[in-house]
């Protein structure tokens, strides 16, 4: 199986699919939040953004997607939202789903990166048509600004020395692979919690290759101004980074500071939480699907 969809039936449900809408799902990946929307859909229409090429091989190869009329792929990046549904002459819609983070399949192909566990290219990119790698930041980045992802992405705590010995170790030998960053973080990582410091780090970079966060907000955004009165967002996130800029955005209709209040007192903000605390995977589920622990699900509607 390319992906197991996390929170599947939850967050078909938080769409409340009209037969007729017009749905978006964000990240299509191995399509098995698509799959689930189409069965829905009668008149309406479901598009589908990635900009990975196995996602795009997916949608070409299943015939559920191939030549469905109900069914548009559009290969680019979730931030793209609004410009490509221009394309398309869509200017609202009746939902959103974005599944954040990365594929199981991503994951488990050493080639790209991403993973711990294998050794492969420092890579990490989920565009591989970027020329931007883990292995140009690494390489290219200075110990300032190291230092400043590896403390803010990744909350590493020891984020300064670890940068200081990564600019050390990148005079000595090229930093090409995974292993070779592993070597370094070995060092520094706390006894019994080396797993988690290689994630951390590892998750740092990816946000910073692939300016996750930076397209997370402009996506929110986007997604605020095409919903139609009624419409719902529906959001999972695996780490509390993205889940703070969700969160903040459902609440307060910003990703920093207060709420603001209109002449009469107010809120001002597009979006009306339909779920208070986060929606969060069964035991069942994450017996099946372990990567579903961290998963966090958030629905809101257009005001």
């Amino acid at each position: 199986m390319y992906h197991v969809p996390v929170l599947l039936k939850e967050s078909i449900e938080g769409l409340v699919i009209k037969p007729e809408g017009v749905y978006v799902d964000l990240t299509f990946g191995g399509g098995g939040h698509s799959r689930e929307i189409l069965k829905h859909l009668d008149t309406g229409k479901l598009f589908a953004f990635d900009q990975d090429d196995e996602a795009e091989a997916n949608a070409k190869n299943d015939k559920t997607f191939f030549d469905n009329p109900k069914f548009q792929f559009i290969k680019a990046n979730f931030r793209y939202l609004k410009k490509y549904l221009k394309l398309y002459k869509i200017n609202q819609v009746d939902g959103i789903l974005a599944d954040l983070g990365i594929s199981s399949h991503q994951i488990d192909e050493a080639s790209r990166g991403f993973s711990t566990r294998f050794d492969g290219e420092l890579d990490m990119r989920m565009n591989r048509q970027q020329d931007f790698s883990a292995k140009e930041l690494i390489a290219k980045y200075s110990e300032k600004d190291l230092h400043r992802i590896l403390g803010m992405y990744g909350e590493i705590k020891n984020a300064k020395t670890l940068a200081q010995a990564i600019v050390a170790e990148r005079i000595r030998k090229e930093i090409a692979t995974t292993q070779d960053l592993k070597n370094i973080l070995q060092r520094f990582a706390p006894k019994g919690a080396e797993f988690k410091y290689f994630a951390q780090v590892f998750q740092a970079l990816r946000i910073e290759v692939n300016q996750e966060m930076q397209a997370l907000e402009e996506m929110l955004l986007q997604s605020a101004d095409i919903l139609k009165v009624g419409g719902r967002l529906v959001v999972i996130s695996y780490h509390s980074l993205e889940d703070r800029l969700v969160k903040n955005f459902i609440t307060k209709g910003k990703f920093h500071g207060e709420i603001e209040k209109d002449f009469y007192g107010r809120n001002i903000k597009p979006l009306e939480a339909v779920n208070r605390k986060p929606i969060e995977a069964s035991e069942e589920e994450i017996k099946i699907n372990p990567r579903a622990r961290s998963g966090k699900l958030r629905i809101a509607e257009k005001l």
